[in-house]
């Protein structure tokens, strides 16, 4: 249920981290060791957070996306 809740979510941060990590130069050839590497990574990953929450919220006002599983499992 998770999953099919969270879909749009979590192909919409995939698609931007993977975007961000494509678009700098160097990132893919970057090893743990190279600043480089843990750079692009932080920045893909807020650039994803950022894009990805407004995709969050309106799942949520729309009763969808991780709204659904909560409602699921609430407890009265």
């Amino acid at each position: 249920m998770a999953l099919a809740a969270d879909s749009l979510s979590i192909l919409t941060m995939e698609v931007m981290d993977n975007a961000v990590i494509l678009t700098v130069p160097g990132a893919m050839e970057a090893g743990l060791a190279d600043v480089l590497f843990w750079g692009s990574l932080v920045l893909s990953l807020v650039v994803a957070f950022v894009v990805t929450v407004p995709v969050n919220r309106a799942l949520i006002r729309r009763g969808k996306g991780h709204a659904v599983a909560h409602a699921v499992h609430q407890h009265h």
